[in-house]
């Protein structure tokens, strides 16, 4: 039995799968950025003298990360009639349930960053008199930065892949279109490949882009 590939039949479909680039983007870089602002405060909670905030952010992260993502798509989506009342728009829901999820893997990556910073800068700019605040946006979380870039760029690339989940909810990305695009045809294969192409190429750019930056922040050491 042989599997007779046909990429002629899809290609004028091609220009309607790459326009989900855009909407996979939107999603992504919507998350990733609400995600690291969140888990930046999650992670600040995890190492407050604060007992409260610390159980707060441990459970929160426990919960995120215990669950399975499209579970969490899910309940955002299809429970938000029942919980606020009115039908979150699909790429909302998606951003959100992201963006949730992230900050979760995202708190434990600056957590782990910020305990790695030599105690003698924290104890250095308290002697100064440096108040708390400033001396962890401006001494202590830039260095811990450097060290967990390569994390954060990881995380990065595995919520581009995850986002293929979002077809569940009808959100016409990447692989949304494929499939469309494979259902109006009666031939799967060759759009669902062409999907994992673009994907593939996403994420070697990315990976590309997140050498750059890391070496050029090493370079400034």
């Amino acid at each position: 039995m042989t599997m007779n590939l046909d990429f002629t039949s899809v290609h004028p479909s091609l220009p309607f799968i790459l326009q989900g680039i855009g909407v996979t983007l939107q999603i992504v870089c919507l998350a990733g950025i609400l995600g690291f602002l969140f888990g930046v405060i999650l992670s600040l909670c995890k190492i407050s003298s604060i007992k409260v905030l610390n159980w707060i952010a441990d459970a929160y992260t426990s919960i995120f990360r215990g669950t399975p993502l499209i579970l969490q798509l899910m309940i955002i989506y299809y429970g938000s009639p029942q919980i606020l009342g009115y039908q979150i728009e699909p790429v909302a829901a998606a951003v959100l349930a992201f963006a949730l999820n992230s900050a979760a893997y995202i708190s434990e990556i600056i957590r782990a960053g910020i305990l790695a910073v030599d105690k003698g800068q924290k104890e250095a700019a308290m002697a100064l008199g440096v108040p708390y605040r400033p001396m962890m946006l401006n001494i202590i979380l830039p260095q811990a930065m450097k060290n967990i870039l390569p994390a954060l760029m990881n995380e990065f690339i595995t919520l581009t892949k995850e986002s293929a989940i979002v077809t569940t909810i009808g959100v016409m990305d990447i692989m949304r279109r494929a499939y469309q695009v494979g259902a109006d045809q009666f031939k799967f294969i060759e759009p669902l490949l062409l999907a994992g192409i673009i994907y593939y190429l996403m994420v070697t750019v990315l990976t590309f882009l997140g050498k750059i930056v890391e070496r050029r922040m090493r370079s400034s050491d």
